[in-house]
């Protein structure tokens, strides 16, 4: 079910991120314009701020999380179906609103479900739930962004739509035919207010050992996202065709992210949480170094080919792992809420490192910024002896 859920909610993104920009194009819309579209996944980065929302209003007959995934689900249901109705030449306003709706339908429910998986997952069982989480949303971004948009040929703009509806139809199905139980939280009964909710919040930031946690989150992957954006640039000035590139990256780098994020749940589910982040993040700074040396000699195809497919797979381990990690450290009275922040404080704090690169790769060039990169990884293991024991406000 879990793994359905999180499969619905990468369809919106995936489509966004990857087709949209391919069917505006071939609609004569200009770069501006496609540009600015990036803005309609901003209910992903804005959630946390409706976050408490779920946490407080919820009916005990339907259920703690149930009450807000049903009615969301459907709401991404309509507006996938609103959208095969619409075209991109004559209705562009609508279509982009409708792909907005996705977005805030899934983002939302993503809140829920990340709440869900809170109150369900055993410690034990963080890794596979978080490998149903990280694999579910790849699959559900590869399928509308790149297998659906390859039927368009033959199913054509609406049919791409229509498939996407029918996708959208099984996790309904699964979570309408799910019982949830009773005992969710300190005790399922009770409501929880807005002050009692931000207070909790605050005191799991404030309590000894938030602070490690939460700087820990925010730059684990710092270094990495510099490398990552300007890598496929460095590919393109080596020499690399661009269909290569997207093969290599594009195609079996995802196979490879999902395989890692398998290995992830796996690892996860076979020693200490801590102890597996750490495996994970050693093995994540493997192919940092083998992109920085790519960066010192004229690279051929096998190199590139086994240096993308190792970042991607040690990439999903890591990923997988670090989600499991943030759950184990969630206080499941405000589960959702608390997950939300801690997964907006994950993307927030990356995001510097991606918007610099650039400007970096201009100064100290590729191997200068690959190197940072590196550098600036291998400091956030010594953040590791301060998060190995939960805060006192963690509620396991």
């Amino acid at each position: 079910m879990l793994f359905l859920l999180y499969l619905s909610q990468g369809l919106p993104f995936g489509f966004q991120a990857t087709a949209l920009p391919v069917f505006l194009r071939e609609q004569g819309i200009s770069l501006t314009v496609i540009g600015f579209i990036g803005a309609l996944a901003a209910p992903w980065m804005l959630k946390p701020l409706w976050a408490p929302l779920v946490d407080r209003f919820w009916s005990g007959r339907f259920g703690k999380r149930k009450s807000w995934i049903i009615p969301l689900q459907l709401l991404l249901l309509i507006s996938i179906l609103w959208a095969s109705t619409l075209s991109p030449s004559t209705d562009l306003q609508y279509l982009l609103i409708a792909v907005f709706m996705m977005n805030l339908a899934a983002a939302t429910q993503d809140i829920a479900v990340d709440g869900l998986a809170v109150d369900i997952l055993a410690e034990r069982d963080l890794g596979h739930g978080n490998a149903a989480q990280v694999v579910g949303y790849k699959t559900g971004m590869v399928l509308s962004g790149g297998i659906l948009v390859w039927m368009s040929a033959y199913t054509g703009w609406s049919g791409l739509f229509l498939v996407m509806a029918g996708v959208t139809v099984l996790p309904l199905i699964a979570v309408l035919l799910y019982r949830e139980s009773v005992s969710t939280g300190r005790d399922a009964a009770v409501h929880n207010t807005f002050p009692e909710i931000l207070l909790a919040l605050k005191s799991a930031f404030t309590v000894p050992g938030a602070v490690p946690l939460v700087v820990f989150i925010a730059t684990y992957k710092l270094g990495e996202s510099m490398i990552d954006v300007m890598f496929k640039p460095f590919l393109v000035d080596s020499g690399f065709p661009a269909h290569l590139i997207g093969l290599w990256v594009g195609t079996w780098g995802m196979i490879a992210s999902l395989a890692g994020s398998l290995a992830g749940g796996f690892l996860a589910s076979r020693i200490t949480i801590v102890r597996a982040l750490f495996i994970a993040f050693l093995m994540r700074i493997i192919p940092l170094c083998g992109e920085l040396a790519l960066t010192c000699f004229q690279p051929d195809a096998v190199m590139v080919v086994a240096v993308t497919v190792g970042e991607h797979l040690f990439g999903g381990i890591l990923t997988t792992v670090m989600f499991a990690f943030m759950m184990s450290r969630v206080n499941r009275e405000i589960g959702a809420t608390h997950y939300t922040v801690l997964a907006g404080i994950e993307v927030f704090g990356k995001s510097p490192g991606a918007w610099a690169s650039g400007i970096l790769a201009e100064i100290i060039g590729y191997q200068g910024l690959f190197a940072g990169g590196i550098i600036l990884s291998i400091l956030v293991l010594g953040l590791f002896p301060f998060i190995q024991q939960r805060t006192s406000d963690e509620h396991p």
